[in-house]
């Protein structure tokens, strides 16, 4: 992870000299093909001018639409996300805010933890991009608010890219029908002392949202033991053992279904049992419970969670909700905002990042957001993710060090009444599927 932290000054000078540089080398500012460059300004994107609009519609036929600002901190910030699919008249609005809350780096042997969000120059460390790293692209001006001496950066990639199949499906007399997907990325690369963190936002022609840190740069030549059993070997022989840690990254998101801050939270579990007497197999029972409570939630075997729309339906008439999906992770026991997966909170404007939260909220009031989990009421619900990534560093890290993701996924459920990409001829099959399609 970063290299030895030996003072935040000393870091935060060091960034600045490295943004300098990379300013006076030029970055240019990519283009690219006109799909992939944002479209001109609409009545549904103009919560934010256009500097710092993106809107996008894809080749398949779905527009993305959201604003963006950057903070110093957090780096950058996604508000107004919405969403629309061909078929639906009007944008679906998903997100109100979305960003990074936090991440948390604790070494194996005990010796250090960092907080690279709030103590460690995350936002400062903002990279200029170059065109080929925001292939078929557009980069725009990032500017880090607060920060003195600060050159802005051509630091904010939003591009298009192939993703594969949406679907396949070979009908009864042999039509095959099939779609290859189109996402659209937004995307910033920050660094942190040797480590150098992508944060993705993949937005899907289908509905789906990826959140997504990838890890990047170099080892620290500094986090190297003695061989204690806390690290792994690196280079000739056994005589450098770079130090294990984790990476524990937090994202804050602030719903907005339909328009509508408040939103319910509804939790589900999956229950197999053996075979009943006349049964051939086993059976599942799926249960349902109403999250009206702050939360704070562990990932399990058939175990989901979705945010439902308070407002709006589909044209089903049933109600839209995102689901939760998260990605492969290794949890941290060690510390309490650490120790679940997700965390449900009611909406308070001062509670901001996960851990070593900057605002002050008043006496008594904690630091992290399993101190949040108090037992309120949840008309406004505010959802935290954590997934952690424990890095027992290889030969293959050096060098430079391939990229690791962690992340997890939003997944539309009963947002439109049939898949949003469904083909005309396949329209009217709302429902149990046709005999000989």
């Amino acid at each position: 992870m970063p290299m030895a932290r030996k003072g935040r000054a000393r870091r935060r000078a060091a960034l600045g000299l490295s943004l300098a540089a990379l300013a006076a080398a030029g970055a240019a500012t990519g283009t690219g093909p006109a799909a992939a460059q944002p479209k001109a300004a609409s009545a549904a994107a103009a919560e934010c001018s256009a500097a710092y609009r993106i809107e996008q519609k894809l080749s398949t036929g779905t527009t993305w639409r959201m604003c963006w600002h950057y903070e110093r901190e957090a780096g950058l910030v996604l508000e107004h996300v919405s969403y629309q699919p061909p078929g639906e008249s009007h944008p679906i609005k998903v997100l109100a805010t979305a960003k990074l809350a936090q991440i948390h780096v604790p070494y194996d042997d005990g010796s250090v933890e960092y907080s690279d969000l709030t103590e460690a120059g995350f936002g400062e460390g903002v990279q200029n991009l170059s065109p080929a790293e925001c292939p078929g692209g557009t980069i725009k001006t990032v500017r880090v608010p607060g920060a003195e001496g600060q050159a802005d950066a051509k630091g904010l990639c939003t591009t298009t890219r192939a993703r594969g199949h949406a679907y396949r499906m070979q009908s009864d007399s042999g039509r095959v029908y099939q779609e290859q997907g189109k996402d659209l990325l937004v995307y910033t690369v920050n660094k942190v002392g040797w480590y150098e963190y992508i944060t993705e936002w993949r937005f899907q022609d289908d509905g789906t949202i990826g959140m997504n840190v990838g890890a990047t740069g170099s080892l620290s030549p500094y986090d190297y033991d003695a061989g204690d059993g806390r690290g792994w070997p690196l280079g000739n022989g056994a005589r450098a053992y770079a130090t294990s840690h984790s990476h524990n990254v937090f994202w804050r998101l602030n719903f907005d279904l339909d328009g509508s801050a408040k939103a319910k939270v509804e939790q589900y579990d999956s229950t197999v049992s053996a075979p009943a007497h006349g049964q051939q197999a086993p059976s599942n029972k799926t249960t349902r419970t109403k999250i009206t409570k702050e939360l704070a939630g562990d990932a399990k075997n058939m175990r989901w969670w979705r945010i439902v729309s308070a407002t709006g339906r589909n044209k089903d008439q049933h109600p839209r909700s995102y689901e939760i999906v998260p990605g492969a992770g290794a949890k941290y026991p060690a510390r309490g905002y650490t120790r679940h997966d997700v965390y449900f909170t009611e909406y308070n404007k001062c509670e901001q990042f996960a851990s070593d939260n900057l605002r002050d909220c008043g006496a008594g009031h904690g630091k992290s957001v399993d101190t949040w989990v108090n037992g309120q009421t949840l008309t406004h619900p505010v959802v935290w993710v954590n997934v952690g990534f424990h890095h027992v560093a290889r030969d293959e890290d050096q060098q430079p060090m391939p990229v690791h993701w962690q992340g997890f996924s939003l997944v539309p459920r009963d947002v439109t009444a049939m898949n949003p990409l469904t083909p005309a001829d396949l329209a009217d099959q709302n429902g149990r599927p046709r005999e000989g399609s």
